[in-house]
């Protein structure tokens, strides 16, 4: 049992290593708004996988709150958008290799992240649950023991899960959203690890079998660029105040999330909004 809880705990410190290492490896020059529109284009990463964040409809067109956040931005910048379907493990590399211009990517706002890129104001708030039958009784971490768990591997709801639950759990990592929540629907797992908008998608592939179970944690999620970005940056934050002032962050949020828009917080230790 302490050999299984070691290994895990060296998963995750290796997870924050590499996050960190990524912000000194790769990393491509700082561009700002006016070389944007100077070449006419931004470059979004995005979610390509889940819904109602980001995806891609049958007409391939890439769709969902981060796609209109990032059509926004775009337009206020005075420029086209072009979007870069990413999986969950490829958003901050392919942010810091040049890839991309900005991540409209359902960036949860985490320290460990932060030491890698730099975020905006927080523009959306999330929750990381545990989704689960609805005839199984999980009511504490202690329930999830002797579970199959699936998650995106190395998104928020793998390092909640792994830290959550208890040494007897497997916890199988996915490539995407859309893999992990195929492997509960089919029964190779018997939890999902995801997010509070997950259940939705999870409904319309199997109507009445599972619930929220478990919330590990509150999140905010931000628009991200490459440390030291301080013009960009500060693009997206005056952006932010912007939408969320004249109601168009609200006119997003009823389309796609279908609640209030949320208080956002002014801080967040150890995250800080506006480049250095």
């Amino acid at each position: 049992m302490f050999g299984i809880e070691l290994k895990r705990r060296r998963t995750l410190l290796g997870a924050t290593a590499l996050l960190v290492a990524m912000s000194f490896a790769g990393s491509a020059a700082a561009i700002t708004p006016e070389e944007i529109k100077a070449k006419g284009k931004l470059v979004v990463g995005i979610q390509g996988d889940n819904p109602p964040w980001g995806f891609v409809t049958s007409g391939g067109k890439q769709d969902g709150f981060d796609a209109d956040m990032g059509t926004l931005f775009a337009k206020e910048l005075g420029v086209d958008v072009e979007f870069v379907p990413l999986e969950v493990n490829n958003r901050i590399p392919a942010l810091t290799s040049g890839r991309v211009d900005v991540l409209f990517a359902t960036m949860a706002m985490l320290p460990d992240r932060a030491k890698a890129v730099q975020f905006s104001k927080p523009y959306n708030a999330n929750a990381i649950v545990l989704i689960g039958p609805k005839d199984k009784s999980i009511k504490t971490n202690e329930d999830m023991a002797n579970m199959t768990i699936s998650v995106a591997k190395g998104a928020a709801q793998d390092t909640q899960v792994t830290k959550n639950a208890p040494a007897s759990a497997t916890i199988r990592r996915y490539d995407g959203d859309a893999a992990s929540v195929q492997a509960l629907i089919s029964g190779q797992t018997d939890a999902l690890g995801g997010n509070i908008f997950y259940l939705d998608r999870v409904e319309k592939a199997a109507p009445g079998k599972f619930e929220n179970k478990l919330e590990f944690q509150k999140l905010y999620n931000g628009a991200c660029t490459r440390l030291g970005e301080k013009e960009l940056n500060g693009a997206l934050n005056a952006f932010i105040d912007k939408i969320k002032a004249n109601g168009e962050l609200k006119t997003i949020y009823d389309k796609w999330m279908k609640v209030p828009v949320p208080a956002f917080p002014e801080s967040l230790e150890g995250i800080p909004f506006a480049a250095k």
